[in-house]
């Protein structure tokens, strides 16, 4: 069991942190066979803020991946999209600086 009680979930081999998430990319896929949807991805990374060094110290770079990633062709838009329980401080603080480094998308946060 996880910190968040979320059960580890398979589906077309493909193993999710949550049933939410694997609930979620079972509709993504029919959204996707019917015509709605294209270009599905798992896990796409962004990076957030590169890695640096100061004072002798390194820094390693920050990314967040997303758990999904579409063309939504109704809306014509990519959709960025996480499924989320729970927010957490870390999510908000890297939903924040996604938000300002990468103007032209937008997370969708699904509710799990």
């Amino acid at each position: 069991m996880s910190k968040y009680r979320n059960r580890k979930t398979t589906i077309d081999g493909i193993a999710f942190d949550s049933k939410a998430e694997a609930r979620r990319y079972a509709e993504l896929k029919l959204l996707e066979r019917a015509g709605e949807i294209k270009d599905l991805e798992l896990q796409p990374k962004y990076r957030l803020l590169d890695g640096f060094k100061k004072n002798g110290k390194t820094y390693r770079p920050i990314d967040y991946i997303a758990d999904f990633r579409y063309y939504n062709v109704k809306l014509g838009r990519v959709v960025v999209e996480d499924v989320k329980g729970k927010r957490t401080d870390v999510f908000n603080i890297k939903k924040k600086l996604f938000e300002k480094k990468y103007p032209d998308l937008e997370i969708k946060v699904v509710k799990g």
